[in-house]
């Protein structure tokens, strides 16, 4: 197949150069069937913006943690031949597919938000914790007497 219109594609380099992945990347996820980018009268990948566009939620979904199996499965579903003058469309078994696909993610996704919720909420008590700490050597260095930074210390620590 060659470029219908060479000035709205890019090659293979530039694609993955504005992706911030390698050429091997981008040709491994069209060995994938993600993205079939055109070629030009040499045989050389040309990539549009809705190859662009996929590539970049492929690479999101990958950055989540989703595999490339859910990836590829959310991202290659069969069409429906076009009505007359009208866009390929979803099959129902396509549009079921992808509820199931769509929900895992969902569910994955969710488990990561509360993953990541828990991790903030441990990362704030630490920073409250060396925030006191450092207080505590400040004063210290100050020349505030051992116990006197002590008690302030005991004061500002939260209850359990």
């Amino acid at each position: 197949m060659t470029d219908p219109n060479p000035a709205r594609t890019i090659t293979v380099r530039d694609a993955a150069a504005r992706l911030g992945v390698t050429p091997r990347t981008l040709k491994y996820y069209e060995e994938l069937g993600i993205v079939v980018p055109v070629r030009s009268e040499g045989g050389y990948r040309l990539y549009e913006q809705a190859d662009l566009d996929k590539l970049a939620r492929a690479l999101r979904m990958r950055s989540l943690g989703f595999s490339l199996t859910a990836v590829t499965t959310m991202l290659q579903q069969p069409m429906e031949a076009p009505a007359e003058g009208g866009r390929p469309r979803l099959s129902n078994a396509s549009l079921k597919t992808l509820r199931e696909t769509l929900t895992g993610q969902l569910q994955t996704l969710d488990a990561r938000v509360a993953q990541v919720r828990r991790e903030l909420k441990e990362a704030a008590a630490m920073q409250a914790q060396l925030r006191r700490d450092l207080d505590y050597v400040e004063r210290r260095l100050a020349g505030e007497p051992v116990e006197e930074a002590l008690e302030s210390r005991r004061k500002e620590r939260p209850a359990p």
